[in-house]
């Protein structure tokens, strides 16, 4: 049976795994009032991977603290947006990092407020200096261990909205806190999933969204001269809580913003 934690409330023990090892996973989800987005994305990607680190854990029950969240802030945040931050541990116990024979898993729940809204007219970036390196056993999962993204995100000045890591090849990967998307004439391009630190759900989404409309999308390497095709018109970002987001300049260098994306890809209308 999973052990709820209310971050304002409750303190996590001294002895959860999650604290001590990074033993889990978490999600981030963009609420309205008490309806979430993409909400049964995040159930999916929750359930599967806390199946592939052996976390005994329900969909409804996950489903469940989504609602009791909902209703919790019902008074704080009403109709408006708001940040859901769902962290899922293995719970406390094992000798060391030898996982117990039979573990009660901690789900710790927490909101916070909405952050501004990007510009639509694209945002600035830049490149990282620290590279991302992907263990190919963990690719894709959004678990707790998130330490490249950590030193990465000391290089940010301010200035800039995201830095784009990349792997030792020197391919795009994706942002700090985002996937990235590459539109060459009308075919997208993204970094395949076991190239991913994080295989997010506006990322499913995307791809999903723009196969319905007709598009092309490719999970291929993105080096950076992609970027410089003639066939380039654009990069984007995407996350679940800002949604998708066009990058004007990376690197000093102006890049082409085409509209439209956000009239085929509406993540609102999938509120639940």
């Amino acid at each position: 049976m999973l052990n709820v934690i209310r971050a304002e409330s409750n303190g996590i023990p001294a002895g959860d795994r999650g604290l001590a090892y990074g033993d889990g996973l978490f999600e981030t989800i963009h609420m309205r009032g008490r309806k979430a987005v993409l909400r049964a994305f995040h159930l999916d990607r929750m359930v599967a991977d806390a199946g592939r680190l052996d976390i005994p854990v329900q969909r409804a029950e996950l489903d469940a603290g989504i609602t009791q969240a909902g209703v919790d802030q019902a008074v704080a945040f009403q109709s408006e947006d708001w940040v859901l931050k769902l962290i899922l541990t293995r719970g406390s116990g094992g000798r060391g990092y030898r996982p117990p024979e039979n573990s009660r898993p901690n789900l710790i729940v927490f909101a916070s407020p909405m952050p501004p809204i990007p510009d639509s007219a694209g945002v600035v970036a830049e490149l990282s200096r620290f590279p991302l390196t992907v263990n190919p056993q963990l690719a894709g999962m959004k678990t707790l261990n998130r330490l490249e993204q950590v030193m990465a995100s000391r290089e940010f000045t301010g200035r800039e909205f995201e830095l784009i890591m990349s792997d030792t090849a020197g391919n795009l990967v994706e942002g700090t806190r985002t996937n990235l998307f590459i539109r060459l004439g009308n075919e997208w391009f993204t970094p395949p999933v076991e190239c991913l630190a994080v295989a997010g759900v506006m990322r499913r989404y995307l791809m999903e969204c723009l196969g319905s409309a007709g598009y092309c999308v490719h999970e291929e390497n993105l080096p950076p001269a992609m970027l410089s095709s003639e066939n380039f018109r654009g990069l984007y970002l995407a996350n679940s809580v800002v949604g998708i987001v066009p990058v004007r300049k990376l690197g000093g260098v102006d890049l082409p913003v085409e509209g439209g994306i956000e009239t085929i890809c509406d993540p609102l209308k999938t509120l639940e």
